[in-house]
């Protein structure tokens, strides 16, 4: 690191968790972010400014009026732009240090798993169950651990799942194959403080697990309750019959 980056990310440094190893690590690492919306907008800017050396950003979606009270990665000025180029310009405003990979299109199939493949860790901050289960199954596929996120009306989750470790669960094992489609923000309505908590941790769980600190929410999901301001916990454990990570399934 030159002396620019030490006073950059020297409040960071400081912390023993971390130290000027830890934000090396950082530098060399990379993220590869599903969905640049309410979840993924906080995310985005907390991995840039913390100094994640290369950040994959995926989404299709434009820009929309409706979008701009909780995706704050995105400016007035960015409606109808594409949210990989607004989030973007942004990012590259916050933090020259980190390197973009704009993906302006939906994540399926071989590209899915060549995104998932050059990255050391990947955040789903989609609102879609179908690509969760792809996410979670690509990432179990490549053994790259998965900080996934959700949020709706007033409530919101964060878990990870890790391929790395035997009795971690998968995204799969909580949820089902066929699990029924959640409602979209704009069916149900969410508050923007609320997605900014879930994204804001998913990043948090990101630097831990890319560093190497603390203990990382596998195997737990955490539930907030912003109505009440109350967070619950609950374990989940790895279901053997899972296709996904079962003992009959892909995963082993």
């Amino acid at each position: 690191m030159d002396d620019q980056q030490l006073l950059r990310y020297g409040r960071q440094i400081l912390l023993p968790q971390i130290d000027i190893a830890g934000q090396q690590t950082l530098l060399k690492s990379s993220v590869l972010i599903v969905g640049l919306g309410g979840l993924g907008a906080p995310a985005a800017l907390y991995l840039a400014a913390a100094g994640v050396g290369r950040l994959l950003l995926a989404d299709h979606d434009s820009v929309d009026t409706t979008n701009l009270h909780r995706q704050i990665i995105h400016l007035t000025r960015d409606v109808g732009r594409a949210k990989v180029e607004s989030a973007g310009d942004t990012l590259r405003a916050l933090n020259t240090d980190v390197q973009l990979t704009l993906i302006e299109r939906e994540l399926e199939g071989e590209t899915l798993t060549r995104a998932v493949q050059e990255v050391d860790l990947v955040l789903d901050c989609t609102d879609n169950f179908a690509t969760r289960l792809a996410v979670n199954a690509a990432c179990f596929a490549a053994g790259k651990p998965l900080v996934s996120g959700a949020a709706i009306r007033l409530e919101g989750q964060v878990s990870v799942f890790d391929p790395r470790l035997t009795d971690s669960p998968c995204y799969q094992c909580l949820y089902g194959e066929s699990g029924e489609e959640a409602l979209s923000c704009s069916e149900a309505g969410v508050i923007g403080p609320l997605v900014g908590m879930i994204g804001s941790l998913q990043a948090l769980e990101a630097l831990k697990l890319l560093v190497g600190f603390g203990e990382p929410l596998t195997g737990r999901l955490l539930l907030i309750d912003a109505l009440t301001s109350r967070f619950r916990e609950m374990r989940i454990k790895r279901d053997p019959a899972c296709s996904c990570c079962g003992t009959g399934g892909r995963g082993q």
